[in-house]
């Protein structure tokens, strides 16, 4: 068996009498690629400070290494590259001199050689000063304090927020990289084909619940996609279209036919081949529609916790490493 890497025991956090993450049951083997899926405010960010004792849990256990989260939060840190979802940089201080700054903390290896290395596959101006920085360049920069010591974990909160698809690809080869090199990755998105690429298994989570874990193989065999077919004329009346297994949400309009199709799509387009057919596109359902079909949840209501409340974390540096 695996050895494990993240554990956690019925991991509670709530502020007040709002609901942040609820007995969370959830484990991560050393050398995994585990991606946290939900969408904005279902309890990833809480998750992922109370895993980097950001946090304090109302109930329940989180451990590292098996290392308790909250009581060793400092030798936590010390294992763990951490990019929160609204890190804070110093404005008045260049790139150069924060991945300086940050690799004075390390411990053993060259953590500067290596964030300066990662800042040219990246392509970060270095030279200037923060404040002269996109969001994008930002980004960039604090993906680098989080990589430069090559830490045995990477605890990522939406790493590719405000990169261009170019650095996005780099940044999937470069913890494809990692990941070879036998570093544990824990990452949240809301963005299913993103985690597809580049993770093993995933854990969907809903107003503060994990509400199942998935292998990614078995997550594509189930994969929910919306199809779309435009006919030269109008969608054939005699088109018995609900017969075939796995289609729902049926729409003709004109021309237009839409559906949700989970599964083979192979009976679909041998049943459409029959007729003219001006158009046809299939993507990707969203990450909501997933959750709808697959684990048959309420429609989302109020906007979740972490778009209200939740204090933000202090600097990067600082909170991968803890205030001494």
């Amino acid at each position: 068996m695996a050895e494990t890497a993240i554990k956690t025991e019925t991991l509670t956090k709530f502020y007040g009498k709002v609901v942040g993450v609820r007995e969370l049951d959830l484990e991560v083997a050393r050398g995994e690629v585990f991606g946290f899926l939900g969408p904005n405010g279902a309890g990833k960010t809480t998750t992922i400070r109370l895993l980097m004792g950001l946090l304090v849990p109302t109930a329940g256990r989180a451990e590292v290494f098996g290392l308790d989260t909250w009581k060793d939060s400092v030798a936590v840190k010390e294992k763990v590259g951490y990019l929160p979802g609204d890190a804070a940089l110093y404005e008045k201080m260049t790139g150069e001199a924060h991945i300086k700054f940050v690799s004075s903390f390390s411990k053993g290896g060259d953590a500067e050689a290596e964030g300066l290395r990662l800042a040219t596959r990246l392509e970060l101006e270095l030279d200037r000063k923060v404040s002269g920085y996109s969001k994008g360049m930002k980004q960039k920069l604090e993906i680098i304090l989080a990589l430069m010591k090559k830490p045995p974990l990477l605890i990522m909160d939406e790493p590719t927020n405000a990169l261009d698809p170019l650095t996005q690809k780099l940044l999937y080869d470069i913890l494809s990289e990692r990941r070879e090199e036998g570093a544990t990755i824990l990452f949240s998105s809301h963005n299913l084909p993103e985690v597809e690429r580049i993770a093993n298994r995933v854990g969907i989570v809903r107003k503060g619940t994990l509400v199942g874990t998935e292998r990614i193989e078995d997550l594509r065999g189930m994969r929910l996609r919306n199809v779309e077919v435009f006919f030269d004329g109008d969608v054939p009346g005699e088109l018995d279209i609900e017969k075939l297994e796995g289609v729902s949400g049926i729409e003709r309009v004109g021309n237009r036919l839409t559906l949700k199709l989970k599964g083979d799509i192979n009976p679909l387009i041998k049943m459409i081949a029959r007729y003219d057919v001006a158009d046809f596109s299939v993507s990707h359902a969203s990450l909501e529609d997933v959750f709808l079909e697959f684990y048959k949840l309420e429609p989302p209501g109020e906007p979740g916790l972490e778009q209200r409340t939740g204090p933000t974390p202090p600097p990067p540096f600082f909170g991968r490493r803890g205030k001494r």
